[in-house]
């Protein structure tokens, strides 16, 4: 985490800000001003970004996957073009092995170390192909990783799956339902958003943001309906952004909410805090383009492509779902068990805790321009 500027007055006591400083007067209250302050620089930093990335269409997806990935591709009748990378962790590389059933190779390997990865490159025939066979990944279950596997026949078909630990091998289906794809998106997409660190942070942000019930419901609603749109514009190829601009944007959204968050507890209300539906519906536009991206990286079955792409945003709704649930149940149990009102330190410490981690994410992403 970066560290954060402390702005001190020499009459008065501080509290540590963790996105710009806080002056608070005599009587611990943090000084409006200061974050009307940097609200305002947000909310026009946020501006010129948003309208700044939406002037581009370059094809460049938003989130990087960290699993371990397998690719086969059948260029011709029983002959795949073998793509597997294999994650490095504390400079030591993934302790997985591949084996293919009944393949052999062409092409010797190619291989690519890469700063996070490494990165095989081969070519193989499998006669009679990979279809109802059984692929192994030998030493999985010994680690927590996930392997992703996106396999693409001669005839344009796509499927992906994602094997885990816990069962190291995967069957490959000769011609996979319908079925088999709507469970599989559903997944990936429960996947992505509860492994989407800065997503959930943004809707963490707004649970603690809106405190009545029915106006969180339709703050969310317009989240989702918001993040829907662009995530169905973008994977069908209406329209894209790039991605280090998104990336940087939806943390600075989280920073956004974090200072508002900070302003409503002085009872000092702006327009995020008295329309949150309006904002909340403007920033997951931007949250669509990230969604869009690691559904680009999983791929869409060509014959199936409306299944999977409306299971896949179902699978983001019913994570997001259980993680709103599971928050406000929390805090139902705090605040019977402990105090119904929560402490003054405890109201400010999450929204400077959203504070640090979205201004780490912001140098961080921004950073990533120059890579």
């Amino acid at each position: 985490m970066t560290r954060s500027t402390v702005c001190v007055t020499a009459t008065v006591r501080t509290h540590v800000c963790p996105y710009a400083g806080i002056y608070t007067d005599h009587d611990g209250d943090v000084a409006p001003a200061l974050f009307a302050g940097v609200s305002r620089w947000l909310q026009r930093l946020l501006v010129v970004a948003t309208f700044g990335i939406m002037a581009h269409h370059p094809d460049v997806g938003a989130h990087e996957a960290r699993p371990a990935y397998l690719e086969l591709t059948e260029t011709h009748t029983d002959r795949y073009d073998v793509v597997w990378r294999t994650p490095v962790l504390a400079g030591m590389r993934l302790p997985v092995v591949l084996q293919l059933p009944n393949a052999s190779e062409v092409v010797e390997p190619k291989v690519r170390v890469l700063p996070d990865s490494v990165v095989e490159r081969w070519i193989v025939t499998a006669p009679g192909g990979f279809g109802g066979k059984r692929i192994e990944f030998v030493g999985l279950q010994a680690t927590i990783t996930d392997v992703l596997v996106r396999i693409q026949t001669l005839d344009g078909a796509l499927s992906t799956s994602l094997v885990r630990p816990s069962q190291p091998w995967m069957e490959i289906a000769s011609d996979p339902g319908s079925y088999a794809i709507a469970v599989a998106y559903l997944m990936h997409g429960v996947d992505h958003i509860l492994f989407g660190y800065d997503h959930l942070l943004f809707v963490l942000a707004l649970i603690l943001l809106v405190p009545n019930r029915r106006a969180l419901i339709a703050t969310v609603t317009a989240f989702t309906l918001a993040h829907s749109l662009t995530l169905a514009l973008s994977t069908l190829g209406i329209f894209r952004v790039p991605g280090p601009p998104v990336e940087a944007t939806i943390a600075l959204s989280i920073l956004l909410l974090a200072c508002e968050i900070v302003r409503s507890r002085t009872g000092r209300f702006g327009l995020t805090s008295r329309w949150p539906w309006l904002v909340a519906f403007s920033f997951g536009l931007l949250h669509g383009f990230g969604f869009a991206s690691a559904l680009a990286q999983v791929g869409l079955p060509q014959k199936a492509i409306p299944i999977a792409l409306l299971l896949f945003n179902v699978g983001v709704e019913v994570g997001q779902l259980l993680f709103v649930g599971t928050v406000l149940t929390l805090t139902t149990l705090v605040r019977r068990q402990i105090s119904p009102t929560l402490p003054r330190l405890a109201q400010y410490a999450m929204p400077y805790a959203i504070g640090t981690i979205a201004m780490f994410w912001v140098i961080e992403r921004l950073g990533a321009f120059w890579h």
